[in-house]
């Protein structure tokens, strides 16, 4: 097993590049009807991502699904995302998608991901219509995590289970699907390496660091959508 080294503060890791070059995905491709038309195309493509690259735990690896709600505002779609509580043992404080592990009585990671965003964050599935999934993620926690996206009709209200969530925001899909907004950084300690991607968010004075396996699968989002191979 490659173990990796766990990374407490990534917004100190050095950036060694910024994806400015790569195109933005156009504004014609990221309303609600073009990514249904997009997922249900099924089109031949292999994520930019498979995984973190490495494990730093000796537990069996686990189930997981992710929703990726993506909510239909009047000015454009936007990412609703997470902040998780400082305490918890996996992904403290880290910026998130809702969702979690597999239980034995979910049906598929789709019945997980809408379990686990009720559950989180209060959102029904009243107002959610999942268009699609995409490939398998592996984090470094030993999580096969099967990311679900959906579409949100606005007008949801949300109550936050406060032991997992400190809060919930949102990011114009836009800013993400930019890769001018997408870094890189390289950290090495004791002989070992890791990278990842991050696409940090400012708003109202204030910095969502988004980061590792989140940033990831938002970078598969993008080669999806870009329309690259």
């Amino acid at each position: 097993m490659t173990r990796r080294p766990a990374i407490t503060q990534p917004q100190l890791v050095p950036v060694t590049s910024i994806d400015d070059h790569l195109p933005a995905v156009p504004a014609a491709a990221l309303t609600a009807e073009a990514i249904c038309a997009r997922m249900a195309a099924l089109p031949t493509w292999a994520p930019e991502f498979a995984g973190d690259g490495g494990l730093f735990t000796d537990r069996a690896p686990a189930g997981a699904a992710v929703l990726l709600p993506l909510v239909q505002r009047d000015d454009g779609l936007t990412l609703l995302l997470t902040r998780r509580t400082d305490h918890l043992r996996d992904h403290a404080g880290q910026i998130s998608f809702p969702g979690g592990r597999v239980e034995p009585e979910d049906d598929g990671p789709v019945a997980t991901a809408l379990r686990e965003t009720e559950e989180e964050i209060g959102l029904s599935r009243d107002y959610i219509r999942v268009v699609g999934q995409l490939p398998i993620y592996s984090t470094v926690t030993a999580f096969q995590v099967t990311p679900v996206v959906a579409l949100v009709e606005p007008g949801f209200t949300l109550t936050l289970d406060s032991f997992e969530v400190a809060e919930a925001f949102e990011v114009p899909l836009a800013f993400l699907m930019n890769p001018a907004h997408h870094r890189h950084h390289r950290f090495e300690f004791a002989g070992a390496e890791r990278r990842f991607l991050s696409m940090p968010w400012h708003d109202a004075g204030r910095e969502y660091f988004i980061w590792g396996a989140t940033a990831a699968m938002l970078r598969n989002l993008y080669r999806l959508l870009s329309g690259s191979p």
